[in-house]
């Protein structure tokens, strides 16, 4: 499981935070000062780090600076400061993303997905799932070598799919991520969208349905795959 270590002194915007990874299947260690996350990062294994600036202990600056030193995990800022000349500082710095607050959870769930993606560099254009293939180059998706017509919605859904293929996505996580906006509440979208998807890949594969529903949650890739 991707593991998470998130630095807020804040213990109410930690408890959010980490309910919002929690439920999207991340493993979430909190610590409330600088001091305590920089000892918790030396001597533990982490995918991320969330990093809040204003901190007790050694600030987040001194935090990231120090980090960077031994690590090059991504670092996303998640801080009331909105000032351009400290966003700009903090990315020179070592930072990975920058979210101020106060923060859209959609947005969040879709900056951390993104820099993971980043950070884990799919050197391979080649995503593959049984006979599916997918060149994420040239955008072209093919089953059983058949060449497969897909929207561009469609491409982006099922790349992150298989980018991703132990994830559960909610319709509000695959909603942000695809749209790049906050959720809308709005189901209708995310479900024809799905919908259509299946309805083109059974129409060359009617034996495989590479798409899982998991019923009250959302969607991932058939984990036969």
């Amino acid at each position: 499981m991707t593991k998470i270590l998130v630095v807020e002194d804040d213990k109410e915007i930690s408890h959010l935070l980490c309910d919002i990874l929690s439920e999207n299947q991340y493993e979430c260690v909190p610590e409330y000062s600088g001091t305590r996350a920089l000892e918790t990062i030396r001597n533990g294994s982490f995918d991320m780090m969330l990093l809040d600036l204003m901190l007790p202990g050694i600030t987040g600056e001194e935090l990231l600076r120090e980090l960077r030193r031994f690590s090059a995990i991504p670092v996303i800022i998640i801080s009331a400061k909105d000032e351009t000349t400290v966003k700009v500082d903090m990315l020179r710095t070592g930072a990975d993303d920058y979210i101020t607050k106060p923060f859209d959870n959609g947005e969040v769930l879709a900056r951390v997905e993104s820099n993971l993606r980043r950070s884990r560099g799919y050197a391979s254009p080649h995503l593959t799932a049984g006979p599916l293939e997918f060149d994420t180059q040239t955008n072209v998706c093919t089953v059983s070598g058949e060449p497969i017509s897909l929207t561009g919605t469609e491409m982006k859904i099922l790349r992150l799919l298989l980018e991703n293929p132990k994830k559960l996505f909610t319709k509000a996580n695959l909603f942000t991520s695809v749209w790049d906006e906050p959720y809308r509440y709005d189901d209708d979208a995310v479900n024809t969208h799905i919908s259509n998807l299946r309805r083109k890949l059974k129409a060359v594969c009617p034996d495989l349905d590479f798409i899982e529903t998991v019923w009250g949650i959302g969607y991932k890739l058939a984990e036969r795959f």
